[in-house]
Parts: structure tokens; C-alpha cells; sequence
């Protein structure tokens, strides 16, 4: 058996999301590259403001998650922060989001770091935990304030934000998780070394053999484990680096429009890096119904993937509403020009 399995069953009892409110549109960044703003890749990203960070951000995604978990932090028994952009080398986000948010000193706090795929990284880890029993909630995020050099192609797409997802007993969730299936290997297509400002990349290798091979490895271990396949679930949500790798990778799969178009978010907001499957989760659990069954499958360079299902349950009625939806974040929209967007993110210079 290749599937991670809890021994206890696990759930999703409270999510939240949260997108900075300043976009740039991809047509502005490359007037100023270029010259024209001809075949951008996306629409436009989000930015973060002068104030906001990974661990700002996700303070506001976790208490969304609270709010709708109905728990008091304090029964929190780990804060795990996934992301490639910590604002600090050397200390931990993890110990400031558990104090802001109020969590009892009694906890485990950590960062996660994985690429892309930290965020989900940090979210079956706290499957491990609850499952085993060592606690009885765990909160998980992914959150990225993603950077990409001055006039680099990733510039267009590296944006800001993520989610929160609160882990606990099946029996209280609004989403309970069936199994989960990881696949890594050693494959240098993506990096940033300590003292280095901005990520390097292979350029078309971090399609083939990366994003793709790992997806494709670990969607088809996961179908092959579980014996399904993409017409029994209801929805799917894809790493997404840019909008077109995903939508590739579901038609592979048979995935139809309609099951994968609900967390494509790259399009409108960019590539929210660690945050970007359960960004994509999360604006899935604003519409899901009692019952839908959803795939979901991360990519980190480096590199890796997971792929995980859930089932939705009744609850999920009960509490969506009792924190902002995705869909109220990317609408609130503040849009900005390239010299306030280098202002916003320090790029006086290209270091």
C-alpha cells in the first residue's frame, strides 16, 4: 500500500483564504519589459501591500479557518506555516501566527518549506497527527508572498496569498479525507540559495520532467490505489504556475471543464506558489454541496507532488458563510501601476 492512510479518521473542520486587495495587470508589466502588452500569460496578479507578508497574511487566513472550525485556538495542538518566502531566514513564522491568533503555548509550531507544495506538505502532516491521536486539531497553511526577478517571465506570474485549513476528527468535518499519495525525486528545476534575492529556473524544464512528470506519477499512483478515476469526483484542483499547465494535465486525466475550472485561479490572481492548491480547495468549498467528491494535487520544484481526496459533508452548509468566501477576496480589487508595484515590493533594484 502506497496510500497515506490515518489510523484515525481525519477531516477538514474549518478553511479560510486570503488575497492581498492590489493587482497589476500583466499588460503593465510587460509595457514596461517590452514595449507592448501583447501575450501575457495571465490577466493580472496580486500584489502584497507595503504591510503584508506570509505571516500577515496568514493570520488573517487562520482566523477565516477558526471561524469556521467554531474552535477557540487554544485547542489547537500545532501551527504549521507552508511557504518559500518566510520573512525570516533564521526564526520561525509558525511561533508568530500562534500568537497572534491566540493559540495556547502548549503547541507545536513550525515552518514547512517545499516549494510550491509546502502548504499541502504542512496539511498531511496534520493528517499524521490528529490521525494518530498525538492531537486533536492542527492547523496547516499555505501562503506565499511569491517573488520573481525584475523583467523575468515569472514576474508576470509569481502573486501573493494562500489558505488555511484547520485538521480534526472526521466526525466534525466539513470535508473528511480519504487518503493521501506523495511522489518526489530529485529534480533541480526550480531554486533559491540562502543569500540570493530572487529563484532561478530551468525555463521549459520545469515542465518536463517536472511539473508533469510529477503530477502525472502521482495522480495515476493515486487512481491506481484507490481505484478511481476523473469521472467520480465532482471537482479537481491542479497546481496551477500558470493557466495552461493545468488545464493540459486535466485533459490528460479526462477531467472536464466543469470539474477543474472552479479552483483554476491563476488566470485572475497569479500563482500563489504554496497557497495555491488550497486557494484552490478553498474556493471549491465556497459552492460544494453534501456529498462531491474532490481531487486535489500540488507540485513543488525540487521536487514533488500530493494528491489527496475528500469527501464534502453536510456541514459544510453550516459554516461557509461564517467567514469571507475566495471569490469576495480576488473581487476586492485595488489595481496599481508598475512603479508602485517596485515600490510595494523594493524592486528599485535588479539584485
Amino acid at each position: 500500500m502506497k496510500l497515506l492512510i490515518p489510523e484515525n479518521p481525519v477531516g477538514i473542520i474549518g478553511y479560510g483564504a486570503y488575497i492581498p486587495r492590489y493587482r497589476i495587470r500583466a499588460s503593465e508589466i510587460s509595457r514596461v519589459w517590452h514595449g507592448d502588452s501583447e501575450g501575457t500569460p495571465i490577466k493580472e496578479k496580486s500584489v502584497p501591500g507595503m504591510d503584508e507578508d506570509t505571516i500577515t497574511m496568514s493570520i488573517e487566513a487562520a482566523r477565516n479557518a477558526l471561524a469556521r472550525a467554531g474552535i477557540p485556538a487554544t485547542e489547537l495542538r500545532a501551527v504549521w506555516i507552508g511557504s518559500e518566502s518566510h520573512p525570516y531566514a533564521v526564526k520561525p513564522s509558525g511561533t508568530v501566527v500562534a500568537e497572534a491568533i491566540g493559540a495556547d503555548v502548549s503547541v507545536l509550531a513550525a515552518d514547512f518549506e517545499f516549494a510550491c507544495k509546502a502548504g499541502t506538505e504542512a496539511m498531511i502532516a496534520g493528517m499524521g497527527l490528529v490521525g494518530s491521536g498525538m492531537g486533536k486539531y492542527a492547523l496547516a497553511i499555505g501562503m506565499d508572498t511569491a517573488q520573481g526577478k525584475p523583467g523575468d517571465v515569472l514576474e508576470y506570474t509569481a502573486a501573493a496569498g494562500g489558505a488555511a485549513v484547520i485538521l480534526g476528527p472526521a466526525d466534525e468535518a466539513l470535508a473528511t479525507i480519504d487518503a493521501a499519495y506523495s511522489f518526489v525525486t530529485d529534480t533541480p528545476d526550480f531554486w533559491r540559495r540562502q543569500s540570493e534575492k530572487y529563484p532561478e529556473h530551468t525555463q521549459r524544464f520545469t515542465g518536463e520532467p517536472a511539473y508533469f512528470n510529477h503530477l502525472e506519477h502521482s495522480i495515476q499512483t493515486f487512481f491506481d490505489e484507490t481505484h478511481t478515476k476523473a469521472s467520480d469526483y465532482r471537482y479537481a484542483v491542479f497546481h496551477q504556475p500558470n493557466s495552461k499547465f493545468p488545464v493540459k494535465l486535466a485533459k490528460q486525466f479526462g477531467f472536464k471543464k466543469e470539474q477543474y475550472e472552479t479552483g483554476l485561479l491563476s488566470p485572475m490572481i497569479g500563482n500563489t506558489y504554496s497557497g495555491a492548491v488550497l486557494l484552490g480547495l478553498s474556493t471549491i468549498f465556497d459552492i460544494a454541496q453534501p456529498g462531491d467528491r474532490i481531487l486535489a494535487a500540488s507540485f513543488g520544484s525540487g521536487a514533488g507532488s500530493d494528491t489527496f481526496s475528500l469527501v464534502v459533508t453536510d456541514a459544510i452548509l453550516s459554516r461557509r458563510n461564517k467567514a469571507p468566501s475566495t471569490q469576495k477576496y480576488i473581487d476586492r480589487r485595488t489595481e496599481i501601476d508598475y512603479a508602485m508595484y517596485a515600490r510595494y515590493r523594493n524592486q528599485y533594484l535588479m539584485k
